[in-house]
């Protein structure tokens, strides 16, 4: 994903909706020149979260919530901090599918977002009010979301806690702010710099640099291992 930035208005129906909210994430691409994923279904078990390295346009991280069926998204400069008193950008772009928290790759120059992309974390959340089930969990980050106020904690390999995503006002639509917590796991130390795929264990540079990079498909070889580090089995 390019900054070009999208709003969105969160969905909050099932499949109907689920594939309304993909609309403009597939109005942008061609599927025939890109290796993206079109779709994927959700597990009834934990949230995930996907943080993408993505050297687009410009170098960005791409940050992704499972809500509803699908991954909610944020495109981030400078990246995630671990540090409580920074306050980094977050725009919200359109929905992406599922089986995007599987992707790392290539796509292809001429198409939208091209560039190369790593897994820079992933793992799962979950909101830190207290719920009883996966569906009690959505239902609350969607009114969270719709508030413009998201607080969640991440059981990632990299990022862990608690963190805040807050609509910003005045600057459009699109505009958050990503925000660490105060808690044992908050650092000033630069968390960036920790640069390798947590699934395949390469920089950016070197998937740059693999020509099967152009290949990915949306349930790669490597899913099953990217499905260890998120503590969950592929549905």
């Amino acid at each position: 994903m390019d900054l070009k930035t999208t709003s969105t208005t969160p969905n909050k129906g099932c499949s109907k909706n689920k594939d309304m909210s993909l609309e403009k994430y597939k109005k942008k691409r061609i599927f025939d020149t890109t290796p993206e994923p079109t779709g994927g279904v959700a597990s009834d078990s934990e949230l995930l979260f996907v943080i993408q390295k993505h050297a687009a346009s410009r170098l960005h991280y791409d940050f992704r919530l499972e809500m509803n069926g699908v991954l909610k998204s944020w495109a981030i400069p400078k990246g995630p901090s671990t540090d409580p008193t920074v306050k980094h950008l977050a725009m919200m772009v359109e929905d992406h599918p599922y089986d995007y928290k599987d992707f790392e790759g290539i796509i292809p120059e001429g198409n939208y977002g091209a560039g190369t992309v790593i897994i820079w974390d992933a793992g799962t959340y979950e909101p830190l009010e207290k719920t009883k089930s996966k569906k009690e969990a959505e239902k609350l980050l969607i009114n969270q979301l719709n508030l413009g106020s998201l607080k969640f904690s991440l059981h990632g390999k990299k990022l862990k806690g608690e963190f805040a995503l807050v609509k910003t006002t005045g600057y459009g639509d699109n505009q958050w702010l990503l925000i660490k917590h105060r808690d044992k796991y908050a650092s000033p130390t630069d968390i960036t710099k920790k640069n390798k795929s947590v699934v395949s264990g390469i920089t950016l540079e070197k998937m740059a640099a693999d020509p099967a990079a152009l290949k990915w498909k949306s349930k790669p070889k490597r899913a099953k291992k990217s499905s260890k580090l998120m503590h969950r089995n592929t549905p």
